[in-house]
């Protein structure tokens, strides 16, 4: 019954193995397993295509793990044959499957013979602690509340339901720290619905409250390194699984060749040293054969002799993933895209449908619209207020959609599910308001919250980090982020006189319109649409590689500057246009943009781990370089050597030689491939474009600093509003941000 509306609509499904049936996992829990279970998941994109992933705890049991093998089964042959399959271990993830939870994966004791529930409620009595571990894939792992868990090398959250701390060792970097946080956020937003409190404790400085649920603390362990991994043998083989499934070698090593692969057989592809396999599924291979695949790759790493932890890949023709076509010297799709006028994208096993062109499908095997759960199509009702002299101005319906970065707005979204009205509050902050206005957004979020008897669910947003389905509540019109300024009435800063808006389409189809910081050439992008304001013009600016979609969106920011808008083609500018943006400039022009066969890839170099080169899951921005770091960007004709800041010497001297083997080792023949090292604060566009909105003036403002000012603000504003502020106060207008926190900081010391 679970499997009618699988796979339906994009997006993330999760199903949790209970007595040997299905049973859906609530979406506020989605990244949060339980150990001694066995797990579901389906992904579906837009086009369609499917991941199917079957998760395995490491206590689970065998008729768990062989019955979630069964369903597995079962869904591909509903969807068609056509999924791409995933056996994925506990603590061996895929990044595919890591992508899709970018606040961090949960591992938490117990499961369904323990009576342990995915139920969404406002439960306090909760007592866990958690150790979270990774720079780039992060998992939170419930340990024992004992300080001989904790070691100086790592964070740790210790989560008491209505207070949660995040404890950071006196040995673990500022990026570490940062990733923690959104951990500790997302439990205080999903797991309390935005009613617990946060608090930053570091080593040596932890209050009562975590020295009585802990015990009297003892000595601190030193910090350890993460697992190391083997590069000692990197040969992979190929082999046909053939007949009734019986193994021989075809090929010893790669790199390989596409004609190997027969369309009548199966083949695995053994990459067993670095713990993943691949078994390609031939169009024409018997029906018994396609579906044993799965079983056959989990009988091959038996023989083998391989960890039980290798994760196994099922892969249909035609749906072959980045990872297994790098193996082949040759590989070549059968209807690569065309141009920027044709595309082609997979939807049932070894048909292949033409569709037109569309940006967003180009990018819908991403997994940021599985992160963010689409709740629903954006239709329902909305109310939308300005924070404004401490309490909530309405903005004229008219304006919505207009966010400017000079204010804060609440924005309260309704709709029905299975007949009941839910909400969302979404605090949307802007990078350039005030302290003060920060502060009553926190305070104003916890009275609305209140208001509605606290079964909204609230969601932070900062400027830039707009989730899909805020971008589409605006019926069908794009969002539109103004850089700085106020929409209050007499309020409004003075707009420079050329302005710039970049436009680009979601994974989830919904477009944002982001005001570039200044008006310059260098901020082009050949796969996007552009909206120039000059004193004497309008021009649109399409670039090569963008959709009708953002086309369409770009008349509504017209709309909004005035003026007729004149039409300009890339490569086909008049003179006045490059005048307005004060001259021809380089801009990101790189031919992968136009034609996105294969996905760029982010890779971070550190010592400071076990793990010297990993890659970031799941769609990266511009906050998952870490500047303490050395990042390689492979935006497949392009190698980037990103420097950051406070990376150390050895990171510095190493990465060029990582990023040197890494292309010469590539089996599809990128060897000498050309490597550009840059610094940070020195982006080219080249660089630059490949991120949505760059902002060169990010880390200008502390990323942490600005993370934990939000613990801060929303903790104590939320402890304030409960301490402090009667029925009958109805604003924080006579309460300046300092005053508030004094107050806080009074009634602690007290």
């Amino acid at each position: 019954a679970e499997f009618v509306g699988a796979g339906k609509t994009p997006g993330l499904q999760v199903w949790r193995i209970e007595n040997l049936d299905l049973k859906p996992v609530p979406k506020a829990l989605h990244g949060s397993f339980y150990t001694g279970d066995a797990y579901l998941l389906l992904f579906t994109t837009s086009a369609p295509s499917y991941n199917i992933h079957m998760w395995l705890g490491d206590e689970c049991s065998q008729d768990e793990s062989g019955a979630v093998a069964i369903f597995a089964t079962q869904l591909d042959d509903f969807l068609g044959g056509g999924p791409v399959q995933y056996r994925e271990v506990q603590n061996f993830e895929s990044n595919t499957l890591v992508g899709y939870f970018r606040s961090g994966i949960k591992y938490q004791k117990g499961g369904v013979a323990s009576g342990f529930q995915h139920v969404v409620t406002n439960d306090m009595n909760v007592k866990r602690l958690l150790h979270i571990k990774g720079r780039r894939a992060i998992r939170a792992t419930e340990v024992d509340m004992s300080w001989s868990n904790f070691n100086k090398g790592d964070c740790f959250i210790i989560d008491l339901g209505k207070d949660v701390y995040q404890w950071c060792g006196s040995q673990c970097n500022r990026f570490e720290r940062l990733k923690a946080s959104q951990v500790a956020i997302d439990i205080r937003d999903n797991e309390r619905n935005g009613r617990a409190k946060l608090h930053m404790v570091e080593e040596g400085e932890e209050p009562a409250a975590v020295i009585e649920a802990l015990g009297p603390k003892s000595t601190i362990a030193p910090g350890t390194d993460d697992e190391k991994v083997d590069t000692s043998n990197r040969k992979k083989g190929i082999s046909d699984a053939s007949g009734a499934m019986k193994v021989s070698a075809v090929a010893p090593s790669s790199p390989f060749k596409q004609a190997m692969l027969s369309a009548e057989e199966c083949y695995i592809l053994d990459n067993g040293v670095d713990r993943n396999i691949f078994v390609w599924k031939g169009p024409k291979a018997n029906m018994s054969e396609r579906k044993a695949a799965m079983s056959a790759g989990q009988q091959f790493i038996k023989d083998k002799g391989y960890s039980n932890k290798t994760q196994i890949q099922v892969l249909p023709a035609g749906a072959e993933t980045t990872l297994f076509k790098q193996f082949f010297i040759d590989w070549k799709d059968k209807d690569e895209t065309t141009g920027p006028s044709k595309a082609y994208t997979i939807g049932r096993i070894a048909k292949v449908e033409q569709v037109p062109f569309d940006a967003s499908t180009l990018h819908s095997d991403k997994a940021m619209a599985a992160q963010h759960g689409m709740v629903d199509d954006g239709k329902g009702k909305v109310q939308i207020w300005r924070v404004e002299n401490g309490a909530m101005a309405p903005v004229d319906p008219s304006a919505y959609g207009h966010f400017y970065g000079g204010d804060c707005y609440l924005i309260l979204y309704s709709y029905r599910l299975g007949g009941r009205e839910q909400h969302i509050i979404y605090t949307w902050q802007g990078l350039r308001c005030s302290q003060d206005e920060l502060a009553a957004s926190a305070f104003l979020t916890v009275k609305l919250d209140d208001s509605m008897g606290g079964s909204p669910v609230q969601v932070r947003v900062t400027q830039g980090q707009e989730p899909p389905h805020l971008m589409s509540l605006f019926a069908g019109k794009p969002m539109i982020i103004h850089s700085g300024g106020t929409s209050s009435k007499g309020g409004q800063s003075q707009t420079s006189s050329t302005r710039l808006f970049h436009i680009r389409q979601s994974s989830s189809r919904a477009t944002r319109a982001v005001e570039v910081s200044r008006a310059s050439a260098s901020s082009l992008n050949t796969n996007d649409v552009f909206v120039l304001k000059s004193p004497k013009a309008v021009f649109v600016w399409r670039g090569m590689g963008a959709s009708d979609e953002e086309m369409a969106a770009a008349k509504h920011v017209v709309g909004f500057l005035g003026g007729s808008a004149a039409q300009v083609s890339e490569r086909k500018e008049p003179d006045d246009f490059w005048s307005a943006l004060g001259g021809k400039k380089d801009y990101q022009t790189s031919k992968s943009l136009q034609n996105v066969v294969r996905l760029p890839r982010l890779f971070g170099c550190s010592n400071k781990t076990g793990r010297l080169v990993e890659e970031v899951p799941g769609d990266f921005n511009q906050s998952d370089l870490a500047t303490d770091d050395v990042m390689i960007l492979d935006t497949w004709d392009q190698i980037f050597l990103w420097v950051g800041n406070d990376a150390n010497a050895v990171e510095r001297n190493g990465a060029p030689k990582i990023a040197k083997d890494y292309v010469d080792s590539d089996p599809s023949g990128r060897r000498g491939l050309p490597i550009t090292t840059i610094k940070q604060g020195a982006e080219p566009p080249t660089f630059a474009g490949w991120f949505q909105a760059w902002d060169p003036k990010m880390w200008e403002t502390d990323p942490l600093a600005r993370t934990a000012g939000d613990l801060i603000c929303f903790s104590l504003l939320s402890f304030t509003a409960v301490h402090f502020c009667s029925e009958d106060d109805t604003t924080l207008s006579s309460l300046s941000f300092s005053t508030v926190c004094l107050f806080v900081i009074m009634s602690y010391k007290f």
